[in-house]
């Protein structure tokens, strides 16, 4: 099936703020050729989105933020401050390779040589347009640290890299819970050994 298995009869937005809210009126066709009766669906209009794992081949390091973030909060989570991968939302014309590049600065201080893609994909499609776009960065993990972020934005950004092993663990233990970071992580654990090869 297609988009042209799906017909729009309404829709409104909810919402307009650092975020869009929209609810859609509309039928799809179904698995037995039929037509479904009109739904109405809420749908978080995020758009595209990137995120990259900044990693040092040569130390074997990967460099990881923490922030608060209000959706853990939201949910009752104990800690709303999450350890993540670098990632931010795409702006007009922009690549993700080019959102990589530039959100690792800002986030980090660090600056990426060498990107590869990961994987793309929609993060909650029951619920909301955000797809996203998931690299991996080389970078020099060196003199990585230190707080980061643009202020006049509410961003607060520890910044630090830690041994590609700690890393995993944190996955592995609950510690990293976003679905970026872990598919990023994951990721890197199984292709490590190539990467590693490949760029130094």
């Amino acid at each position: 099936m297609n988009r042209d298995d799906v017909e729009i009869e309404k829709s409104e937005d909810l919402y307009r703020g650092f975020f869009h809210m929209k609810r859609y009126s509309l039928r799809h066709k179904k698995f037995d050729g039929t037509w479904s009766p009109t739904i109405t669906r809420e749908v978080f209009e995020r758009g595209p989105v990137a995120a990259v794992v900044p990693y040092d081949p040569v130390l074997d390091r990967i460099v990881l933020i923490e922030q608060f973030r209000p959706g853990p909060m939201a949910a009752g989570a104990d800690s709303p401050w999450m350890i993540e991968v670098v990632a931010g939302i795409l702006e007009p014309g922009e690549t993700p390779e080019a959102l990589a590049m530039r959100e690792t600065v800002e986030e980090t201080g660090g600056e990426l040589s060498e990107i590869l893609p990961i994987c793309a994909f929609y993060m909650a499609p029951g619920s909301s347009s955000e797809y996203c776009h998931l690299l991996c960065g080389r970078i020099d993990s060196t003199n990585i640290g230190g707080i980061h972020g643009h202020a006049e934005e509410g961003e607060d950004i520890r910044v630090f890299s830690e041994p590609s092993e700690t890393a995993f663990k944190r996955v592995s233990n609950g510690q990293i819970d976003s679905a970026f970071s872990i598919i990023a992580l994951q990721w890197l654990q199984l292709n490590r050994e190539d990467i590693r090869r490949r760029w130094t």
